[in-house]
Parts: C-alpha cells; structure tokens; sequence
C-alpha cells in the first residue's frame, strides 16, 4: 500500500480519507481547521501541520478543496504549499471541482516540477462518497492515471478517461449541471402537483414507470416529497459550479444555466445555502 496523504477534510474528503484509511493504506491528513483531522488520526491517520509537510511524508497527495483559490492556496503557497514538499516522481491528485483553465495550469506547474498530476474530479454525493460508490472522472497523461488508480479503486464504482488536463473539470460541470437542472424542474413539478389535486407521490411514482426517470430522481422527489434538506450538496456549493459552467460555456451560450443559477441564487438570498440542493423547492411555497 501507498503512503497517501489527503488535504481538505470537508463533507466528502473526510468521508474519501476514511475510505483510503480502511483500504489499509497509510494516510497523512491535513485541513486548514484541524479539530476536522482529529476522527481520523483516533481512526489512526497521522496528522500534519501543513500541506508541504504532509506531502513531504507521501507518496501520492490528493486534495479536495471548496473552489481554485482555495486549491491555489493548498498546492502552491510558496511556503506551506504541497508542490515545494513533493519530489520527482511523486503523484498528485486533484479531486476538487474546480475550471478548465485552472485544472490545467496546476498540471504544468506539476509537470514542471517533475510531478505526475492527475485530475480527477468525482461524481456523487455523501452516501456515495461513504459507501464508494463515487465516479472519478480521469483526465491527465496516461503514466500519471496509471500510477494512481490503484489507490482510487477503493473509493469509487468508475474510472472513465476523459482527456487531458482540465477535461476533467468539463466533464464535471456538466454533469453538475445536468444535476442542478433536474433539481429545479422536479421543484417547480413537485410543487405543481402539490397545488393540484393529484396526489403528488401517486403521480411521481406513476412518473417513475415512464422513460424519462433517471437513477436520481427518487431521491430528489423523496427529499422534496419529504421535505429533508440535510445538506449532502449544499445549494452554495452547486451554484459555484454553475458560476464555473458558464465561465466555460459563455453566459450568452447557456441561457437554461443562467436561469437556473438565478433559482440558485435567489434560495441563497432567501437563506437556504446551506441546505441541501433540493430545498430549490421551497422557492414555491
């Protein structure tokens, strides 16, 4: 097994650090606030003071971060960054969601630096992230992938190759934001049937017979149905990746993002970013 250490214990990376932990592997662990390291170094992780001493004592260093300053900050910092305590040889690993054009400026900097970078942004939430069922969109040089995907079975049900250096971030998005269109329509039709006299959960278990349901939709229409908005994709994290889908595709050129990231940010204002993103419904009464 790999010493590998995992930077940013958030919601989902403390859930991926926990799963690298039981798959027998040594793991280093850092998060900016470090009472977050503290279930996993009782789990028997180690913990380090920095990112830079952290990836010093690894052989490959993943990250998973909030945004690309935040994963600036993590890799580069001249002081405390990963890159000055990595050598030659060594791989990185960027799970973070993050854009294009950031995704491939840090491979250059690895690959300048004698790194093999691989960006790996994943799809799926909590429960995926606990039960290793994520899906990790591989982008990067094929003696890079192959180097670390031994260490990402554990964690994961898929492994598609997408390209190169900030392939990866494209994909995502994408994904992210066929995610987030489907969250607002099954808000505005849970909502409909709600107003109606049709009973809501007859008609969407109806619904759920028909060709257009997807694997997600009962959990966006139970959650909805519910009304269970525990945060497992908090509606301020889904509108910084639609903020980044359309850095990628133009404002002008994704008119149904824009419309939706404007649902998005009007549940902001109204006080649900924090929930789940599936309290877009309660913009509807």
């Amino acid at each position: 097994m790999k010493t590998i250490a995992f930077l940013g214990l958030g919601a989902m990376g403390s859930r991926i650090a926990k799963n690298l932990l039981d798959a027998g592997n040594d793991i280093i662990v850092w998060n900016r606030s470090a009472e977050k390291t503290e279930p996993l170094v009782a789990a028997g992780a180690k913990r380090a003071d920095t990112p830079r001493d952290a990836a010093k004592m690894a052989d490959i260093v993943m990250a998973m971060v909030a945004d690309d300053e935040a994963s600036r900050e993590i890799w580069l910092n001249p002081d405390n960054g990963a890159l000055a305590g990595m050598d030659q040889g060594k791989a990185a690993v960027e799970i973070s969601t993050l854009t294009p054009g950031w995704a491939a400026e840090l491979g250059q900097h690895m690959k300048d630096a004698g790194v093999d970078f691989v960006e790996a942004p994943v799809s799926g939430t909590l429960p995926q992230a606990e039960n290793a069922g994520l899906v990790f969109f591989l982008a990067g040089e094929d003696d890079g992938i192959g180097k670390v995907e031994p260490s990402l079975k554990p964690l994961g049900k898929a492994f598609p190759r997408v390209g190169k250096w900030g392939d990866g971030a494209r994909v995502k998005l994408a994904t992210n934001a066929l995610l987030g269109i489907n969250v607002a329509a099954w808000a505005e039709i849970t909502a409909m049937l709600d107003r109606s006299e049709t009973d809501t959960k007859t008609a969407v278990d109806a619904i759920s017979e028909t060709a257009i349901w997807a694997p997600n939709f009962g959990y966006l229409t139970g959650s909805m149905m519910k009304g269970d908005y525990d945060p497992k994709f908090p509606i301020e994290l889904i509108e910084k990746d639609f903020r980044y889908a359309q850095s990628v595709s133009g404002e002008s050129n994704s008119p149904l993002i824009g419309h939706v990231r404007e649902s998005i940010q009007r549940a902001i204002s109204e006080g649900y970013g924090k929930d789940n993103m599936t309290a877009l419904r309660k913009l509807y009464g």
